[in-house]
């Protein structure tokens, strides 16, 4: 993961998906499809001791990586012009013209007929789904090339247009009495298993707009929200960087800012801020564009406040959310501060330039892991957890499922699309050989897992809901790393080992709760006004000090562009915290596994089976844990803690 999981693009457009808005009330589900910006790692850089050296590197990685399998998506459709995509287009605009007998009647239906509706929704919305993100996967293989940009717009455009024929559905099942509901339950068992989503659907039911009103927003979506998105990705992915008289990519860039070259660090650091801010107006206002437009949907449906619609797709309460940023925040002078002062030390420094945060360690070898090699951790590591999971794991590589080498055009960063349960999923990622980039292939095969088994749920209820979505995803982190640093056995490369996973930890938790802080401040002064651009690099300078520890950093002009590039607030505003819950969870349930391994395996792998069929109070209680209460956040923090405790004793 790129940065991991905060330019996570984990990764998604997420939601810019037509589904999403076809699903309306179905988010949750649609959300955890568009997987793609949840996991961007930002690898670590070359070892480079001058710039000689640097060429003849990238002149030798693709060799030293071994060969790198690229995705096979036969088996959604040969081609984009594959004949059964046009017979798939025709085949659901006949369903949904025979789901129109329903339109007015479904507070009228029994137990029985209801069941059959839903099941005949959730056939459609799965031929829709496979479409989808189809399109989707061949317009990030390569942003480049025009035919892939105008099938996946034509898809998307032609998706949209024939879902908002579905919006009664979910429009007429919220006009159903309670009293009602339950005598359908009562009529019919098969409708039971559909509750979680009728529950869906219902909680969303104070929020929905009239049906023309429903068919308006979704016309227009592609012309609003999802039309922005995407020029804020093909700005992004099509951006180039002059270094050295060569013009790099993102992928490239972002992999030289992490050199142990500190020259070629704060040079490219540079660049890539400078280049950023070059594009500051257009990046502002697209910001604007979609905080505003967010403002007047949230209006609408009468959200209290912007973070709500996402919390209530999560089913979770805003003060849960809040106890967890109150407490993230309370740790980051034992987090990161403490950890940013001790890096300083080691790399011989009084304060860190912003550059310096992601920089190898002196004592840090800098290892390469050939492709083979990364496979070989990746699944011993989910092996000695459980087999059964590293069986599935094993069925990407060996099947072609993941597309791995970088590429000119390829979208950067790593994430793991859920298609159909039909299909099975698809990952992306832009391996270059380092440790963390082995982490990114463990999270994306935890989340590509957690997909596989939740699909015996069926479309409507195999999406996990965000708050449980990283869960599979961080825990293949944690047994990876546990692998790697099982293995080694010398003092120095232990202590290297340790730091890079402290460094995620903190990039997952505290940099995940600093983007939420910047999203609610845009968010709320969006209201009174246009936010200048000079404004927004001031916000984000303010949360970045504040998290980082303005005491331990030095943060020249250009790092003020930074926020610029971080897909989540473009494509899913205040999804970020689902990677700070997602992490504190995982410690939580790793502490667990590590005190008593007996029957764990079983109760996890059913906690991932059961996707949304059970929301994530009733899903933790088997462990015994409980986000309700604020010592759970105090006690997954706790672990990164003591692993900076760890750090400081080996020195």
């Amino acid at each position: 993961m790129n940065q991991k999981m905060f330019f996570k693009k984990e990764r998604d457009a997420r939601v810019k998906y037509l589904i999403y808005i076809i699903a309306l009330i179905f988010a949750i589900i649609l959300l955890v499809i568009v997987n793609r910006y949840k996991c961007k790692y930002i690898s670590e850089a070359k070892s480079l001791g001058n710039e000689m050296k640097n060429i003849r590197r990238a002149k030798n990685m693709e060799k030293n990586l071994g060969k790198m399998p690229t995705w096979d998506l036969s088996d959604l459709y040969s081609s984009i012009n594959d004949p059964k995509i046009n017979e798939d287009l025709k085949k659901i605009e006949s369903q949904i013209n025979d789901f129109q007998k329903y339109k007015g009647k479904i507070t009228k239906l029994n137990g029985r007929d209801l069941y059959n509706a839903i099941i005949k929704y959730e056939q459609i919305s799965e031929l829709m789904t496979k479409l989808s993100c189809y399109a989707y996967l061949k317009y990030s293989e390569n942003l480049s090339l025009d035919e892939n940009i105008k099938f996946h717009q034509k898809i998307t455009e032609t998706l949209t247009h024939l879902s908002s024929n579905l919006i009664f559905f979910s429009l007429e099942i919220n006009k159903i009495s309670n009293s009602r509901i339950k005598t359908l339950y009562a009529e019919s068992k098969s409708l039971k298993v559909y509750k979680p989503v009728i529950d869906k659907i219902r909680l969303f039911k104070d929020h929905q707009l009239n049906e023309n009103l429903e068919k308006l927003m979704l016309d227009k979506s592609v012309a609003s929200r999802n039309a922005w998105s995407r020029l804020f990705d093909e700005t992004m992915d099509n951006m180039e960087f002059d270094y050295n008289g060569k013009k790099l990519n993102q992928s490239q860039i972002l992999e030289l800012m992490n050199s142990k070259d500190e020259n070629v660090r704060r040079e490219t650091s540079k660049i890539f801020g400078e280049t950023l801010g070059k594009n500051g107006k257009l990046f502002a206002f697209i910001t604007n564009t979609l905080a505003e437009d967010k403002e007047v949907d949230d209006k609408w449906r009468n959200f209290k406040t912007p973070i709500s619609e996402m919390n209530l797709s999560n089913e979770i309460d805003d003060q849960v959310v809040e106890s967890l940023r109150e407490t993230v925040k309370k740790n980051y002078i034992n987090t990161a501060h403490r950890y940013y002062a001790w890096k300083a030390k080691m790399l011989g420094k009084q304060k860190l330039h912003y550059y310096d945060r992601n920089a190898p360690l002196p004592f840090d070898d800098d290892e390469i892991y050939s492709w083979q090699d990364a496979e070989d951790i990746v699944l011993s590591a989910y092996s000695d957890f459980s087999p059964a999971m590293a069986n599935i794991g094993k069925e990407f590589f060996d099947k072609n499922w993941i597309d791995v080498p970088t590429r000119p055009g390829k979208t950067g960063g790593a994430y793991a699309m859920q298609t159909t349960p039909s299909a099975h999923p698809y990952i992306l990622l832009n391996y270059q050989g380092k440790s963390r980039d082995v982490m990114t292939i463990a999270h994306e095969l935890g989340h590509g897992i957690h997909q596989t088994l939740s699909a015996k749920q069926g479309l409507l209820m195999s999406g996990a809901s965000l708050t449980l979505s990283e869960t599979a995803s961080v825990f293949g982190e944690q047994l990876a790393f546990q692998k790697i640093l099982a293995q080694e056995q010398d003092t120095e490369k232990k202590k290297a080992i340790l730091a890079r996973k402290i460094e995620d930890m903190i990039n997952t938790v505290v940099r995940q709760i600093a983007f939420l802080d910047f999203e609610t401040v845009v968010h709320n002064e969006r209201k009174n006004g246009e936010i200048p651009l000079e404004r927004l690099n001031q916000i984000w300078l303010q949360v970045q000090k504040e998290s980082l520890g303005d005491e331990n950093f030095i943060f020249d002009d250009e790092y003020k562009n930074y926020w610029m590039y971080i897909p989540h607030f473009i494509h899913s505003p205040f999804y970020v915290y689902s990677y700070a819950f997602g992490d504190c969870l995982v410690n939580s349930l790793y502490e667990i596994y590590k005190k008593n391994p007996k029957g764990f395996e079983q109760k996890y792998i059913s906690l991932l089976e059961a996707g949304s069929s059970k929301n994530y109070i009733e899903l933790l209680k088997p462990f015994n844990l409980n986000p309700k209460d604020p010592r759970f956040w105090q006690e997954g923090l706790d672990v990164l803690n003591n692993m900076i405790d760890q750090l400081e004793a080996l020195n």
